[in-house]
């Protein structure tokens, strides 16, 4: 991986992928390295005046790129099933799901179905997702399924007797809870692909500390203006740009050879640097607590995958 960019992306000409959160930040830029190297690209994201306007302004900076906008709202399980219904009428081919889209140390809220915003949009929208998307992703030769975690899943491993933070809630544990819901998640789909005999790859990145919108919308919807000032300066004095924060996931979605259930991030102390292996939790190997939250995860969502059952 050393000194791994984006031009090392290899040919991805004939590929579909979709990049869920692709109107800004890392999602952004996966999409629009990926058209770069020619991929047929779907922005999923939730507003249709920003998806759009990221569509633009990829096809301005990559002329002939082959990417469009479809709405997807992670925290509306009906929209969920309404994007994947349109992906499969649309396209016969999946060869790449980037489950990038995230909420960040938000206040107390709900999504549409009920569930905590951050397990719900983070983990279980992008769990009924991929488990809609799978038969294409199952029918392509050598897809892969890449999820973003944090290096903040340290925070906390999941609470499985309390996964929608309804006895307490703080913000950076119900995140880290979230966070660590993406590693099981990976954990448990290699386990179960591999157990079916399937060649997809699933795989998990992170960006280290790099400068998104993402860090200042918790405090943005908290009127909490000095937290969000804070976290635009140090956006602009210690993290790295956006283009350097999605090499992880580029990496983990393009090159040769990435294995299942796999973790890459930056290579300096997981902060930034050149794509890696990354350190990761010991709870996010365990394989009981990996099925306990499947189980919980297919009963919540009521989406199951049975393509790829053990």
């Amino acid at each position: 991986m050393t000194r791994w960019k984006a031009h090392d992306i290899p040919d991805q000409s004939g590929r579909t992928a979709v990049v869920t959160g692709a109107n800004s930040g890392i999602g952004y830029v996966t999409a629009r390295e990926l058209a770069r190297r020619g991929a047929r690209v779907v922005l999923a994201c939730r507003s249709e005046a920003r998806g759009t306007e990221a569509v633009a302004r990829l096809t301005a900076e990559v002329p002939g790129a082959d990417a469009g906008f479809r709405r997807l709202d992670l925290g509306d399980l009906s929209s969920v099933r309404e994007f994947a219904s349109a992906q499969a009428r649309e396209h016969d081919r999946l060869d790449l799901l980037v489950n990038n889209a995230g909420v960040m140390a938000l206040p107390p809220g709900r999504t549409a179905d009920g569930f905590e915003t951050q397990f719900g949009v983070n983990h279980l929208g992008h769990f009924a997702l991929t488990g809609l998307l799978l038969p294409a992703l199952l029918g392509t030769p050598g897809a892969r399924v890449v999820s973003l975690s944090s290096a903040m899943h340290a925070v906390s491993n999941i609470d499985l007797d309390d996964l929608d933070c309804e006895r307490s809630y703080g913000r950076w544990t119900a995140y880290g809870r979230s966070k660590t819901a993406n590693l099981l998640f990976v954990h448990e789909l290699a386990r179960r692909l591999a157990a079916a005999g399937s060649d997809v790859v699933a795989a998990a990145a992170h960006p280290g500390y790099a400068s998104t919108n993402l860090q200042a919308a918790g405090p943005r919807m908290e009127g909490r203006t000095g937290a969000e000032r804070l976290f635009r300066i140090g956006n602009r004095v210690v993290a790295q740009s956006a283009d350097a924060g999605a090499l992880p996931t580029l990496y983990a979605a393009t090159a040769p050879g990435v294995r299942p259930d796999s973790f890459t991030g930056p290579a300096i102390l997981g902060w930034r640097g050149s794509p890696a292996r990354s350190w990761r939790a010991r709870w996010t190997l365990d394989d009981t607590a990996g099925r306990l939250l499947w189980e919980a995860s297919e009963r919540l969502t009521g989406v199951a995958y049975d393509g790829s059952r053990a």
